[in-house]
C-alpha cells in the first residue's frame, strides 16, 4: 500500500498485452468476415428475388426498371443504366439510363463507355470516369450529374450474342471491386434471360398489332368496295328496268308479232335476280357493320330475360317484318309462339315431304321483341328445311339447361363440312361450290343462299343478349361440297331405309336465353 493509502495497479505483462491485441484483431476479423458473409448472402438472395420480382411480367420497360432498381440496391450503387442493342438501327437505347425518368434515349452503338463495352465485350471498371478518354463528359454536362466510379459490362442472350450493356455509377462506399464484377456478371446473366423473353414477347405483340391494323385496313377497304359495288349496281339496274317497262308498253301497244312475251319475261326474271343480288349484298354489308359496332349496353340491359310475370300477351296474328333494332317488347309463351311460327313455315314449305317434331317444356315465358324472335325462328326453320331431303325429319326442342332456356332446331340433312363451319355466320359464304347452285325457290332442298339469315341472327344475338351456336356433322355418304344429295331419301343409293339417312349426318342450331338477371319490374322502372 502506498503512503497515501491507495492500492497501485501493477503494469500488464508483455505477454498479456500481446494476447489482448490478438483477441481484438480476431474480433475485428470476425466482424469483417461476418459482414462479408452477410453481403455475399444478400447478393445471392437478390438473384432469387430477381425472378420473384419480375415473375411473369413481360412488359419490357417495366422489367428494365425493376432490374435496374434491384442492381442499384444490391450493388450499393447510386444509379444503374441498362442499354439494349437495336440491330435495325445499330444503336443502344434505354428508358432507365442516367436517371432519365422513363425518357427513351438512343446513342450510336460505338460511342462512350457503353458503346465500347458492347463492341469489344470488355468489362470496364473505373475509379474516376473523367480519367478515361472513352467517357462522354457531355452526358454529365447535360444532366448536371457528376460521374465518379463506373462498372460496365455486356450482357448476352442465350445464343451468346451481345444483348446490350449494364452500367453502374458511383458506388456509395468506395469503388467497385473484383467481387462486384463477378457478381454483376452473374446478375446480368440472370437478368438477360428475362429481358430476352420480354423482347420476344414484345416482338410477337407488335407483330399481332401490326396484323390487326392491317386487317382493319383491309376490312375497311373491303366494306368500302362492297358498298360502292352495291351502289353502282343499283342505279343501272333501275334504269334498265325502267327502259324495259317503257319498251314493253310501246311494243304491246303496236301489237308487234316480232317480239314475244317470253322475251320480256326472261329479261325481267334475270333483271329481278340481279336486283335481288344487289339488295342481298347491301343487307349483308349493313348487317356486318351492325355486328362490327357490337351490342349497345343499354339494349343488352333491357333484353331478353325469362320472367314468370305476365305484362301483356303478344298477338300472334300481327307478324310484321322486323327491323334490326327491334320494336315493342312483350311477354311471350314460347311453346305456343313456336307452334304458330312453325305452322306458318309449314304452309310456305307445303310442297316438301318433311316430318316436323316439336318437343319440350310447355311453361317457357320470355320478355323480348316478338318480331326479332319470329325472324330468328323463321330463319332457323327455313335453313333446316332447305338442308333436309324429302322424307326427312326436323326436330324442334325446347329445354332448360345450365341456367339457360334453349330453342334447338335439329335437322337430319346433309350437314356442313368441318372447314365450312368456320365461315357459316359470315353472310358471304356458300356451303356448296358456287357452280353447283341453281336458282331454286325458298324452302326447296338445296336452295340455301349466302348465309344472310344466319348472319342477321348473329347480329340479333349480339344486340338482344342471346347466344346462337351450331353443331354439325357432314353426311358420311357426302364427305365434300361437290358430293350432291339427290334430295329424296328413297332416291339415295346409300340409304336402304329412312333411318340410314337420319343417322348419317345433320346440323343443330340453338338459340339460348339467359334465365338470370333483374326482375322485370326493375328493368322497366
Amino acid at each position: 500500500m502506498s503512503p497515501e493509502g491507495t492500492i497501485q495497479n501493477k503494469p500488464l505483462s508483455k505477454e498479456r498485452r500481446k494476447s489482448d491485441r490478438r483477441r481484438t484483431l480476431r474480433r475485428s476479423e470476425d466482424r469483417v468476415g461476418e459482414q462479408a458473409q452477410k453481403t455475399h448472402t444478400r447478393k445471392l438472395e437478390s438473384l432469387l428475388e430477381l425472378g420473384q420480382l419480375i415473375g411473369l411480367d413481360l412488359q419490357l420497360n417495366e422489367m428494365l426498371l425493376k432490374i435496374s432498381q434491384k442492381a442499384c440496391k444490391v450493388m450499393e450503387a447510386d444509379r444503374c443504366s441498362i442499354f439494349l442493342h437495336d440491330p435495325n438501327t445499330d444503336e443502344l437505347w434505354s428508358t432507365v439510363a442516367m436517371g432519365m425518368a422513363g425518357e427513351v434515349i438512343r446513342i450510336p452503338s460505338g460511342i462512350g463507355l457503353a458503346g465500347h463495352c458492347l463492341q469489344t465485350g470488355e468489362t470496364i471498371n473505373l475509379e474516376d470516369a473523367y480519367t478515361d478518354k472513352r467517357f462522354n463528359k457531355e452526358v454529365d454536362s447535360h444532366t448536371g450529374y457528376r460521374t465518379r466510379s463506373v462498372l460496365c459490362m455486356p450482357i448476352y442472350n442465350r445464343a451468346g450474342s451481345r444483348l446490350g450493356v449494364i452500367q453502374l455509377l458511383n458506388k456509395k462506399d468506395g469503388v467497385f471491386t473484383n467481387e462486384d464484377e463477378a457478381f454483376l456478371k452473374t446478375f446480368g446473366n440472370n437478368a438477360s434471360v428475362f429481358i430476352e423473353m420480354a423482347q420476344l414477347q414484345k416482338a410477337r405483340i407488335d407483330a399481332l398489332e401490326q396484323s390487326r391494323k392491317e386487317l382493319e385496313r383491309l376490312n375497311r377497304a373491303k366494306s368500302k368496295a362492297l358498298d360502292h359495288l352495291s351502289h353502282e349496281l343499283r342505279t343501272p339496274l333501275s334504269v334498265i328496268q325502267g327502259n324495259i317497262r317503257i319498251m314493253k308498253r310501246k311494243i304491246q301497244s303496236q301489237n308487234s308479232p316480232l317480239v314475244k312475251e317470253e322475251f320480256f319475261e326472261s329479261l325481267e326474271k334475270n333483271l329481278n335476280r340481279l336486283s335481288d343480288i344487289q339488295q342481298e349484298t347491301d343487307q349483308i354489308i349493313r348487317t356486318h357493320q351492325e355486328l362490327e359496332r357490337g351490342p349497345r349496353l343499354e339494349e343488352l340491359d333491357r333484353t331478353p330475360f325469362f320472367s314468370n310475370e305476365t305484362i301483356h300477351l303478344y298477338s300472334f296474328t300481327q307478324l310484321e317484318s322486323p327491323a334490326i333494332h327491334g320494336g315493342v317488347k312483350a311477354t311471350i309463351f314460347l311453346t305456343g309462339f313456336t307452334e304458330r311460327i312453325l305452322e306458318n313455315v309449314k304452309k310456305q314449305a307445303h310442297h316438301r315431304n318433311i316430318e316436323f317434331q316439336l318437343d319440350g317444356t310447355n311453361d317457357f315465358t320470355l320478355f323480348t321483341d316478338p318480331k326479332i324472335l319470329e325472324e330468328t325462328m323463321v330463319g332457323l326453320f327455313k335453313n333446316a328445311i332447305e338442308n333436309t331431303p324429302d322424307e326427312g325429319v326436323i326436330r324442334i326442342l325446347l329445354e332448360k339447361k345450365d341456367q339457360q332456356s334453349n330453342l334447338k332446331v335439329q335437322d337430319f340433312g346433309i350437314g356442313i363440312t368441318e372447314e365450312n363451319q368456320r365461315y357459316i355466320f359470315d353472310g358471304l359464304f356458300h356451303t356448296q361450290e358456287t357452280e353447283l347452285y341453281t336458282s331454286k325457290k325458298p324452302y326447296d332442298f338445296g336452295a340455301g343462299g349466302k348465309g344472310l339469315d344466319l348472319l342477321r341472327m348473329k347480329v340479333y344475338g349480339h344486340r338482344f343478349g342471346f347466344d346462337l351456336t351450331m353443331e354439325s356433322q357432314r353426311c358420311i355418304y357426302l364427305p365434300t361440297d361437290r358430293d350432291l344429295c339427290p334430295g329424296r331419301i328413297s332416291d339415295c343409293p346409300h340409304c336402304k331405309k329412312p333411318e340410314d339417312c337420319l343417322s348419317s349426318g345433320g346440323s343443330a342450331f340453338c338459340i339460348s336465353f339467359p334465365m338470370g338477371g333483374r326482375k322485370f319490374s326493375e328493368r322497366v322502372s
